[in-house]
């Protein structure tokens, strides 16, 4: 069985959410680890398993981040990784699937649906095939007990509820 890994070079996970209900802030966790069993060529059959330290969140804003990483929000202290293990992969086209699987951050773990689509394979110099996934999704945040927040004075909220979820996956298939 051939060996499938992250390429974590050419891999990324980013988040946004709203500012003052008016701009979006952005930022990325720079470490993760993927646990994949099965092939990435067969998805139907395939299972992920994610782990993403909280300390690794990087907003461009060391103040910013460390609130994140703080009782407020993630408390990385007390919770210090994200999980999401996958449950089924759903085949929507060629090149389209749904991963539903559950979702672990703080104390809580819920099941989400995200959207995958297939970006294509190709071989490498090193005799290796790559292919690429992009997966995204939406979250509420109040759902993991991320509740912070602060009213403004002209209405609305300081931090919004929506959590918009984007990664760029390489996934290399070793050779035997």
């Amino acid at each position: 069985m051939p060996n499938y890994q992250i390429d974590q070079d050419h891999s990324s996970i980013h988040f946004s959410v709203k500012h003052m209900m008016i701009a979006k802030v952005r930022g990325e966790f720079r470490e993760f680890r993927f646990d994949l069993n099965g092939d990435p060529d067969a998805l139907e059959q395939a299972s992920v398993t994610v782990h993403i330290p909280v300390a690794s969140i990087d907003t461009r804003s060391a103040d910013r981040d460390a609130h994140l990483k703080s009782a407020d929000f993630f408390d990385a202290e007390k919770y210090p990784e994200i999980t999401f293990k996958t449950k089924s992969f759903r085949k929507l086209s060629d090149d389209e699937y749904e991963v539903t699987g559950d979702l672990t951050i703080r104390d809580v773990t819920r099941e989400e649906t995200f959207k995958v689509e297939y970006e294509g394979s190709g071989s490498d110099p090193w005799g290796n095939t790559r292919s690429g996934f992009e997966v995204e999704g939406k979250i509420k945040r109040e759902d993991y007990n991320l509740t912070w927040n602060v009213a403004l004075e002209t209405g609305g909220v300081l931090v919004g509820s929506d959590i918009k979820i984007q990664l760029h996956l390489e996934v290399v298939h070793g050779k035997e």
